[in-house]
């Protein structure tokens, strides 16, 4: 029998993740849209703090475990940004197009490209959970001169992964699945949920 869990995003990209990851596991995910519930704020300046945010209030609307995860790109020659700021790098408004052009002019002249995705997430069975599960990923690599690729989202087309030859956004939905930051950090998090 499957089991609800509501997941604190309205990305379709995510959900369409998350799906993937957890419906083979019995999870039904619904995203907090579907629901008509409204995304908590996301005032603080860790992901860690932000995921806990989303968790409780989902769980919270919902009656349902809930499932958030805040993540985002690090630049080192960035001093870590866009960070927390990932998705309104360009400004309010979440448009990946823009913020990947405000991350390449940003980085006009900087030979130093290295960067890592970073996700936090955070599992609660209910919106009073005293022990939360948490885990966390990063994914390295470095940004490239330009957008290449149609798959993924965000920073997918500028991210070309440690050790590849194309980028995120060139990656396959389960080649991604299977070492994105997303992964790494439910790599952390599957054993709890089967537990």
């Amino acid at each position: 029998m499957m089991q609800n869990v509501t997941l604190a995003s309205s990305n379709a990209g995510k959900i369409r993740e998350f799906e993937g990851l957890l419906t083979p596991l019995g999870w039904r995910v619904t995203g907090q849209d579907q629901l008509g519930i409204v995304g908590a704020e996301e005032p603080h300046r860790t992901f860690l703090e932000n995921a806990l945010s989303k968790a409780r209030h989902v769980a919270r609307v919902a009656g349902t475990a809930a499932l958030a995860d805040d993540s985002g790109l690090c630049v080192s020659a960035l001093q870590g940004a866009p960070g927390v700021d990932s998705a309104h790098f360009s400004g309010p408004e979440r448009d990946d197009q823009r913020n990947n052009m405000a991350l390449l002019q940003a980085l006009a002249g900087q030979d130093r490209r290295e960067a890592y995705y970073y996700c936090v997430l955070v599992w609660l069975n209910h919106a009073d959970d005293p022990t939360p599960w948490v885990a966390e990923g990063r994914w390295y690599g470095e940004i490239g001169q330009c957008c290449v690729g149609n798959g993924g989202f965000g920073y997918d087309p500028l991210f070309r992964p440690k050790g590849l030859d194309k980028t995120a956004a060139q990656l396959t939905m389960v080649e991604k699945n299977r070492m994105s930051h997303r992964a790494l950090a439910w790599q952390q998090l599957v054993a709890r949920i089967q537990g």
